[in-house]
C-alpha cells in the first residue's frame, strides 16, 4: 500500500474545481466549455471536417454541430470548402474568434496563476512540466490498450 492517493483521485476533483472556476469567465465571454475547447483547438491547426474536430477534442460529432453553428453565427469561426474535397469544410478561427479566445484564456490563466502561486516557484515549474508531459501522452500509453 502506498502513502499517496491514486492520480485520478487527486486530478479529477482538481479538474472539476478548475472547470467550475472557469465557468463564470467563459460565460462572461459568451462561451460554453465546448465552444472554448473548439476555439483552443482551431488555433492550433485548420481542421478538416466536423467529425475530425470532434474526434480530436473528444466530443460527440453530432452534438458539436450546434456549438460550431453558434460560433460561426457569431463570427468566431469560419467554415470554407476544402479545395481538395468539395464535400468537406475547413474550419478556422476568425480574428474575432481569436480575440475572444485570447481574452477568456488570459482571465483563466490569471486565476490559475493565483492558484499556482501557492506552490514554491521550483515546484510550480516542475508541476507544469509534469502536466505537459503527461497530458501529451497518447491515450493507449495511459490505458495500456
Amino acid at each position: 500500500m502506498t502513502d499517496r492517493p491514486d492520480l485520478a483521485a487527486m486530478i479529477v476533483p482538481l479538474g472539476r474545481n478548475l472547470m467550475a472556476a472557469e465557468q463564470p469567465v467563459l460565460a462572461a465571454h459568451g462561451l460554453t466549455m465546448w465552444a472554448y475547447v473548439v476555439l483552443l483547438r482551431l488555433d492550433e491547426t485548420i481542421t478538416r471536417g466536423q467529425g475530425v474536430l470532434a474526434q480530436e477534442i473528444g466530443a460527440d460529432k453530432t452534438r458539436i454541430i450546434v456549438v460550431l453553428d453558434d460560433l460561426q453565427d457569431r463570427g468566431l469561426i469560419e467554415r470554407r470548402p476544402d479545395p481538395a474535397d468539395r464535400r468537406a469544410r475547413l474550419l478556422a478561427l476568425t480574428p474575432e474568434g481569436r480575440a475572444v479566445r485570447d481574452a477568456a484564456q488570459a482571465e483563466i490563466q490569471s486565476q490559475e496563476d493565483r492558484l499556482l502561486a501557492k506552490l514554491p516557484a521550483a515546484d510550480r515549474r516542475g508541476f507544469l512540466n509534469a502536466l505537459l508531459t503527461l497530458a501529451a501522452l497518447p491515450r493507449n500509453e495511459i490505458t495500456g490498450e
